[in-house]
Formats: structure tokens, sequence, C-alpha cells
């Protein structure tokens, strides 16, 4: 097998991640902190670049690296132009994208066209694309290309800027992801010609610059894939593995579920639901809630660690933690989380509960997106937690729940980018046991969904 290395943005940390097929073999990581401004809070796109060139001039002294693949997180578009970025890249948390909610709402396409929701601050990349043409009009007219976050270290990698459907297919207001073709906003924007044509993520998108090579001491020889956006590269593993319908729980600051095989019809814009596309740019229903945010707030600073002891005294109390305990996406985003009843004393109690509350929030999102057959395969922070899984596959018998607890998920998926559609063969992951006193968990779910607040 030949040497892969992996760029993995993430919205917490940043890593480089070296695979010989499916083993790594080295991995360097920093945390990932978005300047304040101006002219807004944007990625520190420079922190992350200096990283990448060091990581790779460090591990190619040691491993033949023959590709580079790059994965980020979401909600972020690079506007490049002549040489450079025209404006930064936006972080999707900023709340000022708000300011051109009333005329983006002309222009933002229907729900059935794009299957991507409203969303707060800039989750829509759309919206964060409209806010920079609007409040920076001079900087936006130096843009000549809009790619998404993947595909600007790609174009530093290579000088070539193309688009990516993973990247522009996931809650933009970008993608038309049933026809499979730019949607109406950007037509109504004019910015048609922004766009670069797309590829495949997979596709081998040129060699290294000369600049890059300098720097980094790799060869010529090494190819720079596309790139993918991350929730999409955890799901590459498992397209090959399983046949649909099965569906992912990748979990980290967000929750993804992602419905392989699921209806599109069942999706509604107003819990948060929509479509993403898939490598192959096939649509693929999901929801998501912002799971690792919200654990820690429910935790507030409490031990970590809980036993399904803990989780048992938390429901016999009767106890509920209640969305949403952050304000960005979920499927109850207006309504502001609340803890209803007094913990039982003992350490465990605030983990137990965070851990009852995202499964409880993951099982109702599975049945609203009818992913109700096939395995649940758990990556990310969620894996790790056994208290989560063995509450998980106690209200989902009949799906055997497989959590991963490979750290390196989405990093691994990236990297069969270099192989696709071939995937070397992984140790499958062992079901987790279920919560043994199914009723008293029944009956806790009944109270919890009878609290819920309404969607409307």
């Amino acid at each position: 097998m030949s040497v892969t290395a992996v760029l993995d943005v993430g919205k917490t940390n940043v890593k480089l991640v070296l695979f010989d097929g499916s083993a790594s073999l080295w991995q360097a990581s920093m945390p990932n902190r978005p300047l304040a401004g101006p002219p807004y809070p944007h990625a520190d796109v420079e922190a992350i670049w200096r990283f990448l060139m060091g990581g790779l001039r460090q591990a190619g002294v040691e491993h033949a690296i023959a590709d580079i693949a790059v994965t980020t997180h979401g909600a972020a578009m690079a506007l490049i132009g002549e040489d450079d970025l025209a404006l930064p890249v936006m972080d999707y948390e900023f709340e000022g994208v708000g300011e051109v909610e009333a005329e983006y709402a002309p222009f933002r396409p229907p729900f059935a066209e794009t299957l991507s929701p409203p969303m707060s601050a800039g989750l829509n990349s759309g919206k964060q694309i409209f806010y920079q043409q609007r409040r920076h009009p001079e900087a936006f007219a130096r843009v000549r290309h809009i790619v998404p976050y993947p595909q600007y270290f790609t174009w530093r990698l290579t000088g070539i800027a193309r688009n990516e459907v993973t990247g522009i297919g996931g809650h933009s207001d970008l993608w038309a992801v049933r026809e499979r073709r730019l949607s109406s906003l950007v037509v109504g924007c004019g910015w048609q010609a922004l766009f670069p044509p797309p590829i495949a993520a997979y596709d081998v998108l040129g060699p290294l610059r000369p600049e890059v090579r300098a720097e980094t001491g790799l060869p010529d020889t090494v190819r720079v894939r596309a790139g993918i956006h991350d929730s999409n590269g955890s799901i590459l593993p498992h397209l090959i593995a399983f046949e649909p319908p099965f569906t992912l729980v990748s979990s980290g600051t967000w929750a993804v579920i992602m419905a392989l095989g699921a209806d599109p019809g069942r999706l509604d814009a107003a819990r948060d639901m929509q479509a993403y596309a898939d490598v192959e740019a096939r649509p693929v229903p999901a929801a998501k809630f912002m799971g690792g945010r919200e654990y820690a707030v429910i935790l507030d600073g409490a031990s970590p660690t809980c036993s399904l002891a803990d989780a048992a005294a938390v429901m016999a109390a009767g106890v509920l933690a209640l969305p949403s305990f952050v304000p960005n996406g979920g499927p109850f985003p207006a309504h502001p989380g609340e803890i209803r009843g007094t913990l039982p004393a003992g350490e465990g109690m605030r983990a137990a509960l965070a851990s009852l509350y995202c499964v409880l929030l993951t099982d109702y999102l599975l049945e609203a997106l009818g992913a109700v057959s096939g395995p649940l395969l758990i990556e990310g922070s969620f894996a790790a937690n056994p208290v989560y899984c063995s509450l998980l596959a106690a209200l989902r018998l009949g799906q055997a729940v497989l959590p991963s607890l490979d750290s390196s998920g989405t990093a691994y998926g990236a990297s069969l980018l270099a192989t696709w559609p071939d995937m070397p063969a992984r140790e499958p992951a062992r079901p987790a046991m279920a919560y043994a006193d199914t009723e008293s968990l029944l009956g806790y779910r009944a109270a919890w969904r009878a609290a819920l607040p309404s969607t409307a």
C-alpha cells in the first residue's frame, strides 16, 4: 500500500494523519482557533497552512507520501482572488450574517429544490456568500473562484481551483442535490462564473506546486486528491462494507446522522433535516444536532464519565434534559435547553444525564428520518461512551449498534480517496450490549418525548 497524508480540519482540532492502507502510521494535531476579525470571525488559514507544511516536511522524511487528501468541516466556503483569498473564510458561528436575512429570503431556493433547511448564523454557506457580497462589495469584486473549504487547501497545494459536490451539497443552499446542479440561488445572484467545474472527491486534482515541493521536500510524483466534506468522508468506508439501508452517526462537535437508503421525501426543514450529496453525488438523508457541544454544556465541568447505574438513578429520579443547549442547529433550535428535576447525588450524574439526552435525541432523529432498519454505525465521541451505546442499543432493538473506537474515522475515510472504490480490510466493530432494563428506559423516553417543545 502507498502512503496517503490526510489534512483533517475539524471545527475544534486540526490533524495531519498518514495512512498505509488501513493502518495509521503518523499523526500530529493542533487546536483550531478562529480569529475574531476584522472583517468578521474567520478561520486562521495561515496557522493551518503552516501546520500542514511543517507536518508534511517532518512526516515526509520518514514516509514515502504518494497522495494527499483534505477533509474539512462544512458550512465554509473560500472566496479566492487572483492569488490569495479575496475575503477570509468565515466562521459559520458568526451571528452577524443574520443582518441580511430579509434581503436573502427572496433569493433562498425552496427546500424542495436544495433539501437545505434555513439555519442560524452562517450555517447556510450560501447566506455567508450573500453577506460577503452585500457587506463587502469591493472585496467581493476581486473574487475569481468560490470553492468549498477542502478545495481551498488543495488549491494552495496545486494552484488548481475546482468544486466538489460533497462540499457544496451540505445545507449550503447552493446545490440542487436531486438534480445534481447548482441551485437557483447561484443563478439568481449571478455567481455561476465564480464556481469552477466540479470534479469527484477522489479525482486527482494535480501535482504539488513547485513552491510547496521546495518547502516540504516532497517529490513531484505526489498526487493531490480533490478533497471531501468531513461527514461524507466518514461514510466512505461503509459505502463498500454495507449495503443500504444503514445509518452512520458521526459525532464530535456535531452529531450528524446520515441514513443511507432512507427516503428523502421524509425530510422536514423545520427539524433541521437535509440531504447531503455523497462522493458519487447521490442524496443522503440526514439530521444533526450539536451533540458534543451540548454534552459539554449539560456536563457543566463535572466528571465526563458515568455508568449504567448512574443512568438508572437519573431515570428513576425522573430528571429530564430538554433541547436545545446551543442555538445552532438541531430539531428545536428556538427552544432554550432546560433541566427539569433534581439530580441525585453522585459524581457521574451529570454525565449520565448528558448521555441520556444525546441518546434520546439520536433516537428521535432516527425515527424522523425513517432509519429504522439496518445497522447503526457509531463513530467519534459517542462511540467512546459505552453508556450511550448500550442505551441506544436497547432503544433500537433489531438494529445492531456498532461503535468504532478508531479516532481517525473521518481522516481514514478521506484517505480512501486515494484508492476509491477499493478499501483495505478492517476488523469489524463488535455490537454494543443493550441496556437490560428496557422497560424503565422506554418509560423514560415516553416522559422525555411528552415534554419536548413543538417544532412549529
